[in-house]
């Protein structure tokens, strides 16, 4: 084994030494021109090796062919395994190459220069491969060709890597994505493809022609640079979002991938991009959906106002800033008087309006530092920071009622408001947020008990008062429950016959500690917490039971007055439920005569005339309860159908002595007479106010002369009394 390597080592040092030695025909003999020969052979073949170049020749006359080792190696046989041919060669072509390598051998003989071609070769173990062939002829003496030389190389690799190479270039061009190369310091476009032209607008050519800040809105050289810094730093690609524009002018929202890569021996930038104007549209309107739910959360939808959730974050923030700052601020809860009228006679719509018309006015009247809040229906609260006199206090809150009673012209309706508003101070009533809010509220109760329309400060008095009524509240969610109230009853009579008419069902409340409350103690809370609707449905249902009773006694009762309330009348269920009582028990419908208030009515007598209409036709009295009292319009009284005007007591009560009540008390008399009404005086406790009644022509009254509410038991004893 040393002995062969050596002599391999000196056959290629031969080799290398005589390579350029060209044989000297006339110096060299026979033995060194062979050496030469063997030199150069050696040498050859071991550049077929290194480049896996094989040679072939054919010999034209014999048509034998010489192979060359590494000949023998690309066309898949050991050297000498089987006899060279042409037509073996041939043999071994893929059929679609064979046409084209016929006429490629046919071309090198007309030639006579060199000729080339690729073709795909089968191998004995059945691999195909790429091969490389050139081929000259060679002519003799007499220029016949009488040889062909060639060469045969495996470019498989190379055919390869260059479909790959293809591939990768289609993938390119025709991908969906924009692509672009730029050119790394000056970031001028060197390619561009075909997505990234069709998208733009622009040609190839015109592309080339621009940098990235051109088809970039948003693009700076600072955010250019600092992509690269960060690419540097990681040698990761980047991403990068940006506002792509079109030729026409449009623009539209990309994901941008950016690397760095040598193009073309050029340093340079490739930036994948993907239109997401879709992704960040949606992404901005789950942004403003967010928002919406953040304004729906902390800001009234009415007013856009500030909400209750809002108003106790600033009343905390406000309380933390006054104890950094030692300042002093002023908490205003504000309610709307009698604003439930409006949206019980014009409706929601319209009183909705006048909340936005009022909102406008307390936000114009306070400062920027201040927080005006709606908490919830007709309430209203501010946040007056940084007082430093109680004197403005004042001043800002007679502003505020002067605002609020100035006209509010709504289409056809002129209307008049007013307000009640409790103030509470920081830190004199308190330091805390809910002792704030409690004490206001309380104040403003106490400016409502004491006629409305005004603005009280807040006393430790009114917190037992608030907590009274809490009291009361929850008392009578308790009496509904338990059923606690009883239904009293005052006669109505004719006084020309002394008979009893009617009488009045009168609410009592027996409660089980304090025995029998009379209804001016409770029922304005009633009212407020909206729990008048089932005790008028208890009072109701116990009056039409009584009441089916005595006529089933034959005890003539007459006709059985309910006071109606406007929350009753615009209940959906307030007819039904009514027939439904009247069915179960018995009770005939011209037994029953309902009470409206004026007030009521002339809040909106156009849907008053329409609602009370519908009762008329069911066979049901319709009376005006404190007729007087409400500045009726006559062209409305004509259009009402009621049967019957009830004098309020407020006439009654210092008649004879009085002439104001006793001229008004007779022009109601007369009205009522005119228009076939009849008339009834309520309140009569005298027997000169009866004299005086019975002398103008009101001839049924109800009051303390005959009897006061007394409870059914004794109405049962009076009736049979009467009969007899």
């Amino acid at each position: 084994m040393i002995s062969l390597n050596i002599i391999s080592m000196t056959h290629l040092i031969v080799s290398k030494r005589n390579f350029h030695m060209p044989i000297d025909i006339l110096k060299d003999d026979l033995a060194t021109a062979l050496k030469k020969l063997q030199a150069k052979e050696n040498s050859f073949m071991l550049l077929e090796n290194i480049t896996k170049l094989g040679s072939w020749e054919i010999d034209l006359v014999t048509k034998k062919s010489i192979w060359s080792d590494q000949s023998y190696l690309n066309y898949g046989y050991k050297v000498g395994e089987v006899e060279p041919t042409l037509e073996l060669f041939l043999s071994h072509l893929v059929p679609e190459d064979l046409p084209r390598a016929q006429q490629t051998l046919a071309k090198i003989m007309q030639s006579g220069e060199v000729e080339s071609f690729e073709c795909r070769l089968t191998k004995e173990s059945g691999e195909t491969i790429n091969l490389l062939l050139h081929g000259q002829v060679i002519y003799d003496e007499e220029k016949k060709p009488f040889k062909l030389i060639g060469t045969t190389q495996d470019v498989t690799h190379k055919v390869t890597l260059e479909k790959n190479s293809a591939a990768l270039s289609e993938l390119v061009e025709y991908s969906a994505n924009e692509i672009y190369v730029l050119e790394y310091e000056t970031l001028n476009i060197l390619y561009a493809n075909q997505s990234a032209c069709k998208t733009i607008g622009y040609t190839f050519e015109e592309l080339l022609g621009l940098t990235i800040f051109d088809i970039n809105v948003d693009l700076s050289l600072e955010k250019v640079e600092l992509l690269k810094k960060v690419y540097a730093e990681t040698q990761k690609t980047i991403s990068n979002r940006a506002l792509r524009l079109r030729k026409d002018g449009t623009t539209y929202h990309v994901q941008s991938y950016i690397h760095e890569l040598s193009y073309y021996h050029t340093k340079a930038l490739v930036i994948f991009s993907t239109d997401i104007t879709e992704i960040v549209q949606a992404e901005e309107q789950i942004l403003k959906q967010s928002e919406q739910i953040s304004f729906k959360e902390n800001y009234d939808s009415l007013t856009s106002l500030p909400n209750r959730n809002l108003f106790q974050d600033r009343l905390s923030q406000s309380i933390i800033h006054a104890q950094h700052s030692n300042h002093h601020f002023a908490l205003l809860f504000i309610d709307l008087d009698q604003f439930k009228k409006i949206n019980d006679s014009l409706g929601h719509t319209l009183g909705d309006r006048v909340i936005i018309e009022v909102a406008c006015r307390l936000n114009a009247l306070t400062d920027s530092e201040d927080t005006v809040a709606r908490l919830g229906g007709d309430e209203f609260a501010i946040i007056l920071n940084n007082i430093k006199k109680i004197q403005y206090i004042s001043a800002i809150t007679n502003k505020i009622i002067d605002a609020i009673k100035e006209p509010i012209k709504i289409d056809a309706h002129t209307l008049y408001m007013t307000a009640s508003i409790g103030i509470s101070l920081y830190p004199e009533d308190s330091a805390d947020a809910n002792d704030l809010t409690k004490f206001a509220d309380a104040a403003m109760y106490k400016a409502k008990d004491e006629g409305r329309n005004n603005f009280r400060f807040y006393s430790s008095e009114m917190t037992q008062l608030a907590f009274e009524k809490v009291i009361m509240e929850n008392s009578l969610l308790q009496a509904i429950k338990e059923n606690q109230f009883l239904v009293y009853f005052q006669p109505q009579y004719n006084v020309l016959t002394d008979k009893i008419i009617g009488m009045e069902a009168l609410v009592r409340w027996r409660h089980p500690d304090l025995g029998i409350i009379p209804p001016g103690k409770f029922l304005s809370i009633a009212h407020e917490s909206g729990l008048i609707l089932e005790i008028d449905k208890i009072v109701m249902h116990e009056a039409m039971r009584r009441f089916a009773q005595w006529y089933r006694d034959s005890l003539e009762p007459g006709k059985l007055s309910l006071n109606l309330t406007m929350a009753q009348l615009n209940s959906k269920d307030f007819v039904s439920d009514l027939l439904d009582t009247m069915q179960k028990l018995d009770f005939q419908t011209h037994w029953l005569e309902l009470e409206v208030l004026e007030s009521h009515i002339m809040s909106n007598p156009e849907e008053s005339i329409q609602k009370l209409n519908a009762l008329d036709k069911l066979g049901i009295n319709i009376a005006i309860d404190d007729f007087g009292t409400g500045y009726s319009s006559l062209s409305y009284l004509k259009k009402l159908p009621i049967k019957k005007l009830k004098i309020d007591r407020s006439f009654i009560m210092d008649i004879p002595h009085d002439e104001d009540d006793m001229a008004i008390t007779k022009a109601i008399i007369a009205l009522g007479t005119s228009l076939n009404l009849k008339i009834i005086a309520e309140g009569v406790e005298e027997k000169s106010q009866k004299e005086f009644l019975i002398r103008n022509g009101c001839y049924f009254i109800q009051g303390y002369l005959y009897s006061k509410p007394i409870p059914a038991d004794e109405i049962t004893l009076l009736l049979k009394n009467s009969s007899h």
